[in-house]
C-alpha cells in the first residue's frame, strides 16, 4: 500500500516545487502564461501553474557594473585610457525582460560606446579638470537610453584616465612653468609694493628734517650693536649738497 502511495507523493512534491515561489522583498516575479506576459508577481509566497506558467524574477537592487577600460582619441587629439563604473537599477521588471534580451549586457555595451564617444567630444583639460561634469552628461545620455528598457541609472563615473608618459612628462612641465611665472608675478608686485611704501617714506622724511635726523639716530643705533671691528658712519646726502654749494660758491 504504501509503494502505491510513494509514487503519488513524489508528484505532489514535484508539482507544489513548481508551483511555490517564495519572492524576496527587493525581487519582482514576471509571469509568462502560454509564451504571453500573465502579470507581475509582487514579493511573498506566490504561487504558478506548473506546466502553463513560467516565472522570471527579477532583482531590483542597485547594479554596480564596471565598464572596461576604452582608448580614446580627445578633441586636442591626445590618446587615452579611460575606464568607468555605472550604477543602475531596474524599475520596470516587465520592460527589462521583454524590450531587451539581456539588460545587464545592454547596458554596459551603451556605456562602452557612450563613454568613447563623450570623451572624445572633450579636451583632455576639460576631461581632468570638469569630470563631474563629464559623468553627469553620461549619466544623462546612457538614461535616456535605457528607459524604454525599465532600466533606471542613476550614478556613472569615470574612475581612472591613463596618459601617455610623454603627454605625463609636458604637462609637468607646464605645471612647473606655471608656477615660475606666479612666483615672479609675486615677487614682482612685493616689489612694487615695497618701493612704493619706501616712495611714501623718502617723501614724508624730506618734507621733516626731523625724522630724517631720527633716522639718522636709529640707523647708528644698529651699527653700535654690530659685532664689527669696522664702523660705516651714515652721512646724510644733504650734507654733501651744502658742500657742493660752497665750493661752487668759492670758484664763483
Amino acid at each position: 500500500m504504501f509503494q502505491g502511495i510513494l509514487p503519488a507523493i513524489i508528484v505532489v512534491a514535484m508539482l507544489v516545487k513548481l508551483s511555490v515561489y517564495v519572492i524576496k522583498e527587493y525581487e519582482r516575479g514576471v509571469v509568462f502564461r502560454f509564451g504571453r506576459l500573465a502579470g507581475l508577481k509582487i514579493p511573498g509566497l506566490r504561487f504558478i501553474i506548473p506546466f502553463v506558467d513560467r516565472l522570471v524574477v527579477i532583482d531590483q537592487r542597485v547594479v554596480t557594473m564596471d565598464v572596461p577600460t576604452q582608448d580614446v582619441i580627445t578633441r586636442d587629439n591626445i590618446s587615452i585610457k579611460v575606464n568607468a563604473v555605472v550604477y543602475f537599477k531596474v524599475i520596470d521588471p516587465e520592460k527589462a525582460i521583454i524590450q531587451v534580451e539581456n539588460y545587464q549586457y545592454a547596458t554596459n555595451q551603451l556605456a562602452q560606446t557612450l563613454l568613447r564617444s563623450v570623451c572624445g567630444e572633450a579636451e583632455l583639460d576639460e576631461i581632468l579638470a570638469k569630470r563631474e561634469s563629464i559623468n553627469l552628461r553620461l549619466q544623462e545620455i546612457i538614461d535616456q537610453q535605457t528607459v524604454p528598457w525599465g532600466i533606471k541609472v542613476t550614478l556613472v563615473e569615470v574612475k581612472q584616465i591613463d596618459i601617455p608618459q610623454e603627454m605625463q612628462r609636458a604637462m609637468a612641465k607646464q605645471a612647473e612653468a606655471e608656477r615660475e611665472r606666479r612666483a615672479k608675478i609675486i615677487q614682482a608686485e612685493g616689489e612694487f609694493q615695497a618701493a612704493e611704501k619706501l616712495s611714501a617714506a623718502a617723501k614724508i622724511m624730506s618734507e621733516n628734517s626731523a625724522t630724517m635726523q631720527l633716522r639718522y639716530l636709529e640707523t647708528l643705533r644698529d651699527i653700535s650693536t654690530e659685532q664689527s671691528s669696522t664702523i660705516i658712519f651714515p652721512v646724510p646726502i644733504d650734507i654733501f649738497e651744502n658742500v657742493k654749494n660752497a665750493l661752487g660758491k668759492r670758484t664763483a
